[in-house]
């Protein structure tokens, strides 16, 4: 999901509904999504939430009620959130809040496969982080 071709849509109007907890975008081509908080949030592009590599997702647990504090653009081909559960690190590009919007279905029943793999619910609190962050033992 990294950069934009001359083709790819562009956001023509980016507005934040705090009371619905969700992000609308309007993009060049016309489509239009309305992307929840929640959903930003879970699929994250960081590397705190994306890991460093296929395998190493993590998956993201109690942030039905998170809200987004802030939005930042970064140049002129991403936005950087900053949700209330203090994660600020995932950097939007055009092309991801895209595939975000228009992928919604199958996204959440991806994380809801997941879940249940997992054997967690979507409510329950994240596990404490390891001290030694990112580092693999």
């Amino acid at each position: 999901m990294a950069g934009l071709s001359a083709s790819s849509p562009t956001p023509q109007a980016l507005t934040v509904h705090s009371q619905s907890a969700v992000l609308e975008v309007v993009f060049s081509d016309g489509a239009q999504f309305r992307i929840p908080f929640e959903l930003m949030r879970i699929y994250s592009p960081s590397a705190e939430v994306q890991g460093h590599g296929p395998g190493q997702e993590v998956l993201q647990t109690g942030k039905r009620q998170v809200k987004l504090l802030g939005l930042e653009p970064v140049g002129n081909y991403a936005v950087q959130p900053s949700f209330s559960d203090g994660h600020e690190s995932g950097i939007f590009s055009w092309d991801y809040l895209y595939f975000l919007g228009s992928r919604q279905d199958q996204l959440w029943t991806d994380y809801h496969a997941r879940l249940v793999k997992a054997g967690v619910d979507r409510d329950a609190a994240m596990p404490e982080k390891a001290a030694s962050g990112c580092s693999s033992h």
